[in-house]
């Protein structure tokens, strides 16, 4: 039985972050079990002018290979996708990316409130939300979506971020079912994983 409480009904992971997350990010990723088997969908604020380099770092440190998903590309089990810098990423029905150059929200492009939302209309009650440290609302929103759609949604301890800004923001207009330090979220997913062996 698990601590938190798990099964192996959930179909995917959302990951949002901005200013402090990178660390916490990599820590995730670098302990994530060998075959873990849900999708893993990360929408992180990044200078729209730096392409290249982020997604190697995170790769380098990653148990999977981190991608940049194409538009239209389909959404496999077992991988780990990042919002590509200045397009935002949507997740459609059947499965698949949707990749645009609206107008910035929150100041932001690729913007994880619409990442976070279009995942919860599309995955509902099977999706886990994570977000991270931050400097601005954004995500908030997203989770609360999540929340309303019957996900399950964790934060990052706001006393561990580097800027707490964007999990309490999450807090103050959701519920949140975890409050939980990067180590714990690790923990968290390790538990996961086991529901699917």
């Amino acid at each position: 039985m698990s601590k938190f409480n798990l099964n192996n009904s959930y179909k995917a992971v959302v990951i949002g972050g901005s200013a402090g997350s990178f660390q916490g990010v990599v820590k995730i990723l670098s302990q994530l079990p060998k075959g873990f088997p849900l999708p893993i969908i990360m929408c992180l604020h990044r200078l729209k002018h730096v392409r290249n380099g982020f997604v190697e770092a995170l790769s380098i440190k990653s148990v999977v290979q981190v991608t940049e998903p194409h538009d239209k590309e389909n959404i496999k089990k077992g991988s780990v996708y990042l919002a590509p810098a200045n397009y935002h990423m949507s997740v459609e029905l059947g499965l698949h990316f949707a990749l645009s150059t609206e107008e910035m929200i929150n100041n932001s492009r690729p913007a994880i409130d619409i990442t976070l939302g279009t995942s919860a209309f599309v995955y509902k009650d099977k999706l886990i939300g994570i977000l991270l440290s931050g400097a601005n609302k954004d995500g908030a929103l997203g989770m609360k979506h999540i929340h309303d759609r019957g996900g399950l949604t964790i934060v990052q301890e706001p006393s561990e971020c580097m800027i707490d800004t964007m999990p309490k923001a999450a807090l103050a207009v959701t519920k949140i079912d975890h409050v939980l330090k990067v180590d714990q979220i690790v923990e968290f997913l390790k538990e996961l994983d086991k529901q699917y062996r």
